[in-house]
């Protein structure tokens, strides 16, 4: 999958519709998790706060695998969780696309729509060197 067009999908729960080729022109950075699942919750402020400190030049899709729409509602209000986040119960509009395993797993794809890193398991988003490879993904000028 790595180095091949990222899948495309559009999921629509009852706030919203995404389309994740509708995203194309700058990095996105895909994470499939659930409100259940611990290490999930454990990354989610550090994405958070990576998002924002990349200033717009990715955008985060955070898609939740909850079946429990007040419970995932509940925990985006709760947390303050200021990314583009939508709901796809069992990831039967998405996450079957990139064949994951568990929870959480996160695909880079650049502004071309290529998928070029997978990350399995939770990961600190504020890491230097994380926030090394995004900004090196980001900068416009680099040829991919």
């Amino acid at each position: 999958m790595i180095g091949s067009p990222a899948p495309d999908f559009t999921v629509q729960d009852s706030a919203r519709t995404v389309a994740l080729h509708e995203l194309r022109g700058k990095p996105v950075v895909l994470n499939f998790w659930a409100t259940y699942c611990a290490p999930c919750v454990e990354e989610m402020p550090s994405l958070v706060q990576m998002q924002r400190s990349m200033n717009g030049r990715l955008t985060v899709l955070a898609v939740s695998l909850d079946e429990n729409e007040d419970q995932y509602v509940r925990f985006l209000r709760n947390n303050n969780i200021d990314l583009l986040t939508v709901r796809d119960p069992a990831g039967t509009k998405s996450s079957r696309f990139y064949g994951t395993t568990g929870y959480p797993e996160t695909f880079i794809i650049d502004g071309n729509g290529t998928v070029r890193r997978k990350f399995i398991g939770p990961v600190n988003w504020t890491n230097p060197e994380v926030i090394g490879y995004l900004s090196d993904l980001t900068d416009t000028r680099q040829k991919l």
